[in-house]
C-alpha cells in the first residue's frame, strides 16, 4: 500500500492550518467579526451596554423615519445580518461590515465629541478589510499550501 492509498487523518492537515499564523489570524478575525456585531446588533434592542439613539446624528435622525430608537432597531438588524454574513462567507462578510462602519465613522464625524469613537471604528474597519482580504487567500481551504 502506497501512501497515495493510505487513508490519512484529518487532523494532521488541520494541525498544520492551525499552525499557520495566517489563518490563525483569520480564524481570529472572522470569530471577533461574527460574535461582535451580533451582540451590538442585539443590544440595539436591548440598550444594555449604552443608550444607542446617542450615537446617531441629528441629520441622520431627521432623514430617517420614525424615531431614533426605531432607526437603532433597523441598525441591529443589518449588524446582525453582518455577522451572520461574516460568519458564513466571510469575503464578503468583511466587506460588508467595512462599509458598514465606514457608515458609521461618517456619522460619529458629524457629531461633536465622538471623535475618539470614529476612530476607533477605524481601527476596526481596518480589521474588517484584513478579514476580508484574509478570507479571499483562505477561501475555502482548512490548511494553507
Amino acid at each position: 500500500m502506497t501512501s497515495t492509498t493510505h487513508p490519512t487523518s484529518s487532523v494532521e492537515p488541520r494541525r498544520a492550518a492551525l499552525g499557520d499564523p495566517g489563518y490563525q489570524a483569520f480564524v481570529i478575525l472572522r470569530v471577533g467579526f461574527t460574535v461582535a456585531p451580533i451582540l451590538f446588533g442585539l443590544d440595539k434592542f436591548a440598550n444594555l451596554l449604552v443608550d444607542w439613539p446617542t450615537y446617531l446624528a441629528p441629520w441622520i435622525n431627521d432623514i430617517v423615519p420614525g424615531s431614533a430608537q426605531a432607526a437603532m432597531y433597523a441598525v441591529g438588524v443589518v449588524e446582525i445580518v453582518a455577522g451572520l454574513v461574516v460568519a458564513l462567507a466571510p469575503r464578503f462578510g468583511g466587506w460588508l461590515v467595512a462599509g458598514w462602519l465606514a457608515g458609521i465613522i461618517v456619522n460619529l464625524l458629524t457629531i461633536p465629541g465622538y471623535y475618539d469613537i470614529a476612530l476607533r471604528d477605524f481601527g476596526l474597519l481596518l480589521g474588517a478589510v484584513a478579514l476580508a482580504r484574509l478570507a479571499q487567500r483562505y477561501h475555502g481551504e482548512r490548511q494553507p499550501h
